[in-house]
């Protein structure tokens, strides 16, 4: 069994562990959390109710679930939370009178009685981490009028239509939480900076010539108001140190950890030392006395902080590519009976309705046209531009566009079975296949805090042991100072201040990259799938050639009298014919008797002359006669894919235009340029046989694929990466959409589909192919500099460890001095921010 669940609650990837882990303790359950689009996939061999799930859940955090649906018509539907009661999550009973307080916190001690408390910050009378009683059913009860005299108008109270008098119906529904992580953590980066400032200046300020800082504030104040300043920062910054914990207990290390520990010893040191300096021997002191840490624990939390704030704002974008397809479905449909004609909502079809679609309107499901003909734009399906004429007995899809006359259609495949549901579904499935990325920090840190912890230890054993007197004094204090100095300030910077930079140079390139992870992968791929229409070529069909086959015309006459005849015409052919005459400057040409026949072309008389535009079919009907010599000609413009239209004058072939869909500029270096790379370029289109191998054959693409589903395009990718391979997907249509949200990194043209555009990581702004190579070398530049911030990061701190674990102090007598260490803190940040800064004057070629 399958189920998937949204999960609400989650904020960085050490949340989704947490889920994910808690989750899978659960008997015979298998599942995967994605943190980007919140969703959990659980397999199972047997019924688990989402009770027990929820109540897994809750004992390890506020992490909400709740079951998301498939309904019939393809449409998804989010379940509200489960219920759960007070005995069934708590093992001891929550007080009287605090049932009613859902979402507040208490102290599991009751040290305060029935006290609760708005945010975790901690019982004030015993400290243990405070509970948190679980919230409510999130439901509400409104009222509607069943005749729906106002459409979809709620109301809150019981009572009587205002309009129809009828009695008010009540239903209950979901009331979805608005997230407001990332508007609480701004808020949260903006008091740690605030407070942060100051004590930076009151610290630092010491070290300019003069020290104007010492004479406006006494040392003896300067230190307490640096401690003042440092409260609300740790206050804001609480999370950390409750993630560093957890950590710990867990024995999941990450960059938290190291983090919580750094900060929480410097506190600790600064504060003892404040108030009790007698403790600490001479070696510590300076001039001034014992140097404090708080403006390093004040600037660590902060930098941690905005690297916090940039992930938070990556995951609040939500990805509205399923929305966006779902605004392609009709919501209501013509239905035939034997009383006359009917609009029924989309849901109420059944398989064997007969349905009417007039001009313009989007099809409503799948099936096949009974009577009547129409042109139908099908680029949902294909990415072609050109409409496909459909006749009796053809199949028609849902979604797509009926383009000049009304037909009568039986319904065959209805709700889920519909091929754009089932696009909607491989959306979906796609999205959440896709493994969140282990970040480079976290696992540095998994093996560098155990190797401190243990530093850390044998520094306080060996100076309680063998060091001078007060031995307890320096055992102590030089524990600390290992603690102090392994924690790198930038840590929690090295990676989100490349990325910040990295984003902004792809911008100014022309890239929008919407997270972290396409940087890591772009620099991998080693297959580029490439769609053709829009891609590749301009997406839209334009005039190639105008060829006059008589010497009375020359090719601007042609151009007026196919251009004229074409202005009253709404095929999208028609477009190229009226664009060509404005490129030349010629005026059109009013026309009369204009006459569209469906499937064949379009006729009118233009300077009274009688004007035919078409196909062979259309010169057949006006009896005009075409050579063997201009059928061979036709023929070998044909071959290549292009669309040929004969222009007759009465019976007279006077010429022929040759319309193709032109390959853009940028397109041709482009792929020379990644296949010198060493990417192997797949062509997979929707278009015919001739027309892509024309066109990989221009662009010197060995592999193609033609005639190609959605579906196709899909399966594709996932047998390349069953190999191994690293595949990037470049598409601008909506049946690129599943295509895109599979591949490792998906790249869409920004002149493309909103769909395309949100199924993908990367939107080429300027819709050239010349994107791609730019992308990889900004992948290649970040995650190098990426890298040299994390050595950065590290090298100060890690060279100090010995030294403040006293390796110098046998043959020197020295310890480390708390402004040296003071000073490698600051010039890691400053290093990982210089370093970062470089990214901006790289050149992407």
């Amino acid at each position: 069994m399958k189920k998937i669940y949204k999960v609400s609650g989650m904020t960085c990837n050490g949340c989704r562990t947490k889920v994910e882990n808690t989750l899978n303790e659960v008997h015979g359950i298998e599942a995967t959390v994605i943190l980007e689009t919140e969703e959990a996939t659980i397999n199972t061999s047997h019924e688990v109710d989402t009770l027990t799930l929820q109540k897994a859940l809750l004992q390890k955090g506020n992490y909400i679930l709740q079951e998301i649906v498939t309904k019939e018509d393809g449409t998804q539907e989010i379940l509200p939370p489960v219920e759960i009661s007070k005995e069934d999550l708590y093992q001891q009973e929550i007080p009287e009178g605090m049932a009613d307080k859902a979402g507040k916190y208490f102290c599991p001690m009751l040290c305060e009685g029935d006290k609760v408390y708005d945010t975790n910050v901690g019982c004030p009378v015993c400290g243990m981490n405070l509970e948190q009683i679980p919230a409510a059913k999130i439901e509400k009860t409104v009222y509607y009028c069943p005749m729906l005299c106002e459409g979809d108008k709620t109301y809150e109270e019981p009572g009587d239509c205002p309009k129809c008098g009828m009695a008010l119906v009540a239903k209950t529904i979901s009331i979805q939480p608005e997230d407001t992580t990332y508007a609480d953590m701004v808020k949260k980066l903006k008091i740690a900076i605030a407070f942060t400032l100051p004590v930076f200046v009151l610290s630092m300020g010491t070290m300019l010539p003069g020290d104007p800082v010492r004479q406006v504030v006494p040392h003896h104040i300067n230190n307490y108001l640096q401690l003042l300043f440092t409260i609300p920062v740790v206050y804001v910054c609480w999370m950390f140190f409750s993630r560093a914990w957890i950590s710990f207990k867990t024995w999941n290390l990450n960059m938290f950890s190291l983090i919580g520990l750094g900060s929480a010893a410097g506190l600790l040191f600064s504060v003892v030392a404040l108030f009790f300096p007698e403790l600490f021997p001479d070696d510590f002191k300076g001039e001034h006395g014992m140097h404090l840490y708080f403006e390093s624990v004040a600037v660590i939390l902060t930098l941690v902080l905005v690297g916090q704030v940039m992930e938070a704002k990556a995951h609040s974008r939500t990805n509205t590519a399923i929305k966006e397809l779902l605004k392609l479905s009709p919501t209501e449909a013509t239905l035939i009976t034997a009383h006359g004609e009917e609009k029924i909502q989309i849901e109420a079809i059944v398989k064997g309705d007969k349905l009417r679609v007039k001009p313009g309107e989007k099809i409503p499901v799948d099936g096949q046209i009974a009577e009547g003909e129409a042109s139908i734009d099908e680029s949902m399906i294909t990415g072609e531009p050109m409409p496909v004429h459909k006749l009796k007995g053809d199949k028609v899809v849902a979604g797509t566009i009926n383009s000049n006359s009304s037909f009568v259609m039986i319904a065959e495949k209805v709700g889920s079975e519909t091929l754009l549901a089932q696009i909607i579904e491989m959306v979906n499935n796609a999205g959440r296949s896709r493994a969140p990325i282990q970040k480079l920090a976290d696992t540095v840190a998994k093996y560098f805090v155990p190797v401190v912890v243990l530093v850390c230890i044998a520094t306080f054993f060996i100076w309680k042991i063998y060091g001078p007197e007060p031995k307890l004094a320096y055992a102590f204090v030089n524990a600390l100072a290992v603690l102090i100095i392994a924690c790198p300030c930038a840590l929690g910077l090295a990676t989100p201040m490349s990325i910040m930079v990295g984003i902004g140079k792809g911008a100014q390139n022309g890239l929008l990259i919407k997270n972290a992870e396409v940087l890591e992968t772009a620099n991998k791929i080693d297959v580029l799938i490439t769609d053709k229409t829009g891609t590749l070529t301009e997406g839209k069909p334009s005039i190639a050639k105008l060829v006059s086959t008589s010497t009375t015309y020359s090719v601007e006459n042609l151009v007026e009298l196919t251009a004229s005849l074409n202005q009253n015409s709404e095929h999208p052919l028609a477009l190229s014919f009226i664009q060509k005459a404005k490129e030349l400057n010629i005026a059109l040409t009013p026309i009369k008797m204009f006459a569209n026949q469906t499937g064949k072309g379009i006729q009118g008389v233009v300077n009274k002359k009688r004007i035919s535009v078409g196909n062979a079919a259309l010169m057949k009907d006006v009896q005009a006669t075409i050579s063997d010599a201009l059928s061979k000609e036709v023929q070998q413009e044909q071959a290549t894919g292009k669309t040929v239209s004969y222009i007759a004058e009465d019976n007279q072939i006077i010429g022929y235009v040759v319309i193709a869909d032109k390959i853009k500029e940028s397109s041709r270096q482009a792929i020379q340029h990644l296949m010198n790379q060493g990417i192997d370029v797949v062509m997979i289109t929707g278009d015919n046989p001739l027309t892509a191998k024309a066109v990989a054959d221009e662009l010197g693409i060995k592999h193609f694929i033609a005639e190609a589903m959605p579906q196709d395009k899909l399966n594709e990718i996932k047998r390349l990466q069953e190999k191994g391979h690293i595949v990037a997907m470049a598409g601008d249509g909506i049946n690129d959409a599943p295509a895109l949200a599979q591949a490792n990194i998906g790249i869409s043209m920004g002149t493309g589909t909103d769909v395309a555009i949100e199924s993908s990581e990367i939107t080429l702004l300027k819709g050239e192919l010349d994107g791609i190579p730019k992308a990889i070398q900004l992948s290649k530049n970040v995650m190098n500099n990426i890298k040299q911030n994390l050595f950065f990061a590290f090298i100060y701190n890690s060279v100090g460890i010995p030294i403040a674990a006293g390796i110098l102090y046998p043959v020197f007598g020295i310890v480390l001095s708390p402004m040296i260490a003071a000073l490698a803190m600051s010039f890691s940040s400053v290093s990982v921010i210089a370093n970062s800064l470089r990214l901006k004057n790289t050149k992407l070629s």
